[in-house]
């Protein structure tokens, strides 16, 4: 069935925010601050993996710059907190606004981003048993219940943003095979990588970096690879 994994995926994100809101008081603080930095190393880590993998650091570099600037631009990091407001202000109104968009902006990112977001839709797009979306919910469930006992419900909506990006790519899945070669694959894999290398600073409290003006980052750095890597062999 395609589009299971999607689903699966989405409900996994769901549960686990109700159960950190449930039960989010039960674990301490100093817990809930250690596990959110192991989950920053661990983040920080898989992001330094993928972007190793590049072929050449001048696309993800430039892919980033240039997508870094476009998301200024367009003030996508903005935008995203105004539809965390909207749906703070339209589901649940007493929510504290910063500590909702941070969670919000923080688990969409962490959610969406990432070699198994692509990779299993292609995958959930077949209509195959989703063994990689499986592995995914799974670690998104667990991360899920962490983040909404410290962000609160900003994490729950979290699922819509997975919903929407991973049924969106799932339909897309058996046109998007034939496009994504080793080349193009290892090069969004590597943009992808600094993105979620910014989440990881971002949960480390090293800095704050503004994760929405990224993401069309991971739009512009395929665009350059389709357009360069084949003209220019050297690269």
């Amino acid at each position: 069935m395609p589009g299971l994994g999607t689903l699966i995926n989405t409900v996994t994100v769901v549960l686990g925010s109700v159960i950190g809101l449930r039960f989010g008081n039960m674990i301490p603080e100093r817990l809930r601050t250690t596990v959110v930095q192991v989950i920053g190393l661990v983040t920080i880590a898989i992001g330094l993996g993928d972007v190793s993998k590049t072929q050449n650091i001048v696309f993800p570099l430039v892919g980033m710059v240039s997508g870094a600037i476009l998301g200024e631009l367009l003030r996508v990091e903005e935008r995203l907190i105004g539809v965390g407001d909207w749906l703070r202000l339209r589901f649940t109104s007493t929510a504290d606004a910063s500590r909702f968009s941070t969670g919000y902006i923080t688990a969409t990112m962490l959610f969406c981003i990432g070699p198994l977001t692509l990779l299993g839709a292609i995958e959930d797009g077949m209509g195959v048993v989703p063994r990689l979306y499986i592995i995914k919910a799974s670690l998104d469930g667990v991360m899920s219940i962490v983040f909404a006992s410290i962000y609160g419900v900003g994490v729950v909506f979290s699922a819509v943003s997975v919903f929407v990006v991973q049924g969106t790519l799932t339909m897309a899945g058996n046109q998007l095979g034939p496009v994504i070669n080793e080349r193009f694959q290892t090069e969004l894999f590597a943009v992808g990588g600094l993105a979620v290398l910014a989440i990881g600073l971002n949960l480390l409290g090293v800095t704050k970096i503004r994760l929405g003006s990224l993401l069309p980052g991971l739009v512009v750095t395929p665009v350059i690879v389709m357009i360069f890597a084949d003209s220019f062999r050297i690269w």
